[in-house]
Formats: structure tokens, sequence, C-alpha cells
């Protein structure tokens, strides 16, 4: 039986294809164990590589999909999330219970269970992302929109931390009425 046919890739399958996505998963001939080592046997940057992690925050579990090269804030997590507590990464078993994956597996898509997603806002850097499809030898490819599809997720601006050297970070977005200008109306200036 190829992996493409366990239970956990097809909950995956399943999950892409329910949000009109490519549901294309790509076994590789070996175990991914970092992002780094995903990098170079996808012929991508360590960055592309989505990691999916499991927090706990007080009694409620949620998910953060970090860029391969960043790590995920642990004390920023509750704000993020609109919770109060201290945030922990979850035990295999909480992260088996709320994603029907083991904690080396975890995917984005296809969850046992709804649960709140926080996604990496320095994923927007890259056109193509490549995460874990419910095992550690499949991967799918996807967006940063498509993850937002997939998840229901929310981009976060203070998640993660690159892990080593310098990032490019997206401009802010403005919105239309924003016209760079810091006097108010009405109001007059004390120069």
């Amino acid at each position: 039986m190829a992996l493409t046919d366990s239970k956990p890739v097809r909950k995956v399958i399943k999950a892409l294809m329910d949000a009109g996505l490519d549901d294309a998963v790509t076994e590789l001939d070996m175990p991914l164990e970092s992002p780094a080592q995903a990098a170079e046997l996808l012929e991508a940057e360590p960055g592309a590589i989505i990691v999916a992690k499991v927090f706990a925050i007080g009694p409620r579990l949620v998910m953060v999909l970090t860029a391969g090269d960043h790590a995920p804030i642990p004390e920023s997590l509750p704000a993020a999330f609109f919770l109060e507590g201290e945030a922990r990464e979850a035990t295999d078993a909480e992260v088996r219970g709320i994603t029907g994956y083991s904690a080396d597996s975890v995917s984005p898509a296809g969850s046992s269970h709804p649960i709140p997603v926080a996604i990496d806002r320095s994923l927007k850097r890259f056109d193509t992302l490549y995460a874990l499809a419910g095992d550690p030898q499949c991967v799918f490819k996807t967006t940063v929109d498509g993850l937002k599809r997939l998840t229901g997720g929310t981009v976060s601006w203070n998640i993660a931390n690159p892990l080593e050297g310098d990032v490019e970070v997206p401009p802010m977005p403005r919105n239309k009425s924003f016209s760079g200008e810091r006097a108010v109306p009405g109001v007059e200036s004390s120069d």
C-alpha cells in the first residue's frame, strides 16, 4: 500500500478537495525530519516549509503555522488567539486527540476536530509553500491564501521570530483611507 493511500493522508486529500484546492500529494523517498531537509529534497527555501504545531493556552488547543526558518513565540500566542493563560506546546496525546495526527506529522489540513489556526505572516514571502500531508514522508503544495481557505486561519504579525539572520518583512498593509499624514482634523498641533 502506498503512503498516499493511508488514512491520515486520505484525510488531508479530502480536506484539500473540500476546500477547492489542488489535492495532489507527493510521496517522498524518505521521511522529513526538519524544514532544512525538506527544503533540500523539495528544492525550496527552508522558509517555504510550513511547520504546524499545536499549543495549549489554558484549556484550549490551537494550531500555529510557521515558516520553516522561524520559531513560534509562545508568549505572543494568547494575544494572537484572544485567549488568556500561558501557552505551552501540546503533548503528543493532545495533538493526536485534536488533529488525528502524531506530533511529528501534523498537517494544517484534515484535523479531526475544529481548531483555531494562526498563520505566520512571514510565509507571505513565498508563492509556493509545502506542508506535511498527514505523514512525515508526504507533502502538498499550497499558498498563504490556500492555507487561509483550508484552515479558516488568520495571518498574524507577531507569532514567530526568525531562527537566524535577517528575514525580509513584507510592508504593513494600509487601508485606502491612510494618507500618511499625522495631523488629525480639528486638532491643532503643538508645534
